[in-house]
């Protein structure tokens, strides 16, 4: 079922009806729908021990050190309309003493709580849904995976996130999060135990950022041509908080474009309608305060007009090519902090490997939640065989199985027998092989008399 998702991706239906006659393995013809559901139920109930093993093996492979750890969550959406419903076990309490027939005091306990809530997903629809999440480390390698149920708030799922990695002893592990799990709550759930973390923060939204950090005057230290970094430290003592200032200056110069366009656009839009066409309640202004495009650039007047907010186009300039991070780690220098945090976009290529371009964990046709959480590991199995060939052959995985789908075997049959023979292996197929460290399959394989 792993490979099947580096492949052809399939439900598990697919994979034994259609998928298995075209590929070879030694046990397929054995193998039963059946035999597929139990496989994923023996996952399930060992799932912890088996990502565990399988992680510090590949970490011993490569020598890594799991030093930073990112983290984001997506969701998958599930084309039903009602979520699932909680399992309540009622428990029967005793009655008070010397009553016989006295009614039992009954308590309900919820036993299983399910997995497909409602939630608003990535596309911001309101729908039933799990929440996945994902750590891996700097070269994208999954570290391990997490299947929450689609209405878990962050500050849950930071909490149980913590708790399974500290269980781990992964060592200085530093935390690094996007600016969507940066709340108090968060950062507190983080930081006990000396958790250390490395966090993305808004900053028009957040005061102290917007007036204390971004209006920080000072010169930038260059780290790399697009990097830029500058650190800022806010208060004293135990309550001090440490800001880095990070600016691109080739995104700078692109969102400046970007913005002056959008405002010509709005100029032309606004002087063809004519001063006494710009009332607030027109279709055409209505269209334009819905678009999120447009409408930070736009005001209404207190005579029910609309016009350009020059205000909020000189402020959309301060942000230019910036952003912030946060951290409490006092020993990692800002420029490693300012580099490490570039690095969290290794984890947004994994989730779109994993859902749509090449693993595509969705859509799932699983209804039980465990095959669910099941079908998710099985998928992060998938996209950590993946982030290792691409590691050791240094090339993308669609790449690669262009050139291994040359490798295949023909069916034979003579009077008598039934065999697979390899054939002509070509050089490419050869080299992918030896990176991997792959024996050359046999020329001649799967011999079984005719029955």
């Amino acid at each position: 079922m792993t490979a099947n998702r580096l492949c052809e991706p399939e439900s598990k239906l697919g994979v034994w009806d259609r998928w298995l006659s075209k590929v070879y393995f030694s046990f397929s013809d054995t193998l039963k729908l059946d035999h597929m559901y139990e496989g994923m139920d023996y996952l399930y109930a060992h799932a912890e021990a088996v990502e565990r093993s399988v992680f510090f093996h590949t970490a011993n492979l490569f020598n890594l050190e799991v030093d930073l750890i990112f983290y984001d969550t997506t969701t998958a959406s599930f084309c039903i309309d009602q979520e699932d419903e909680d399992i309540e076990l009622e428990i029967y309490g005793e009655g008070d003493e010397g009553e016989t027939e006295a009614e039992p005091e009954v308590n309900k306990e919820v036993l299983s709580e399910g997995l497909r809530k409602y939630g608003y997903n990535k596309e911001r629809v309101w729908t039933p849904q799990v929440v996945v999440a994902l750590a891996v480390t700097r070269d994208g390698l999954p570290v391990r995976c997490w299947v929450f149920p689609g209405n878990t708030s962050d500050v849950s799922a930071v909490k149980q996130v913590r708790q399974d990695l500290r269980g781990w002893k992964l060592g200085r592990a530093l935390f690094v999060a996007d600016s969507g799990v940066n709340s108090e709550a968060n950062r507190a759930e983080l930081a006990r135990a000396c958790g250390k973390y490395l966090l993305a923060t808004r900053m028009g939204s957040v005061s102290e950022v917007k007036h204390k950090v971004v209006s920080k005057r000072g010169k930038y230290r260059v780290i790399q041509d697009n990097l830029h970094a500058k650190e800022v430290i806010v208060g004293d003592g135990e309550r001090r908080r440490r800001y880095i200032l990070c600016y691109n200056p080739k995104e700078a110069e692109r969102q400046r474009k970007h913005r002056q366009a959008i405002v010509e656009k709005l100029e032309e839009l606004l002087s063809q309608h004519g001063e006494h066409k710009n009332i607030a309640t027109a279709q055409w202004v209505i269209e334009l305060l819905a678009s999120r495009r447009y409408k930070r650039y736009l005001r209404i007047t207190k005579g029910n007009r609309v016009e350009l907010d020059r205000t909020a186009i000189k402020e959309a300039e301060r942000y230019d090519g910036k952003w912030v991070i946060e951290t409490n780690d006092d020993t990692i220098s800002f420029e490693d902090a300012a580099c490490g945090y570039k690095g969290l976009i290794v984890i947004e290529q994994c989730f779109r490997s994993l859902k749509r371009t090449q693993i595509k964990m969705t859509p799932m046709y699983h209804w039980l939640p465990h095959r669910i959480e099941t079908h998710v590991r099985i998928c992060v199995l998938a996209l950590l065989i993946q982030r290792v060939a691409e590691l050791s052959c240094q090339m993308s995985w669609s790449r690669i199985r262009h050139i291994l789908q040359q490798l295949q075997v023909t069916e034979c049959q003579t009077a008598n027998h039934v065999f697979f023979r390899l054939n002509e292996v070509s050089k490419e197929v050869k080299e992918i092989l030896k990176k991997l460290e792959i024996p050359l399959p046999k020329s001649v394989m799967g011999i079984q008399p005719l029955p």
